[in-house]
Order: C-alpha cells, then structure tokens, then sequence
C-alpha cells in the first residue's frame, strides 16, 4: 500500500489529536518530542543524516564539508 503525503499527513495528525484527547497537553507534547528522536534517529541508520555533522553541529563546531 503506497500513501501519499497528504493521507500520511491526516493519518498522523489524527493519531495526534487522539493523543492529545486522551492524555492532554503534556502527553501530546511528549509523544512530539519522541516521534522527532525517532525520525532522527531513523535518518541517521537510512544515512540521510551525517551523525558526524550532526555532532560538530551540537558541539559547536563548524565544518566546512
């Protein structure tokens, strides 16, 4: 089954907004903050994110890669 991006986009902001129903304001914002450790997460193992970069950048320092 292939979704495209606006299904994706409802399926999601529905699960959204039964958390938020469910658990309030809080449990929203910690289901947000897990959700974007796991994309990055994700992006790091796929390879779309440098973890090398990302820590240079967090550190401070600046790359000229």
């Amino acid at each position: 089954m292939n979704l495209s991006t606006t299904m994706l986009g409802a399926i999601i902001g529905a699960l959204l907004a039964v958390v938020a129903l469910q658990y309030g304001f809080w449990g929203f914002i910690l289901v947000l903050v897990f959700a974007a450790i796991g994309a990055l997460v994700a992006a790091i193992a796929v390879g779309r994110i440098d973890r090398h970069a990302l820590a240079d950048v967090l550190t401070g320092r600046r790359s000229s890669r």
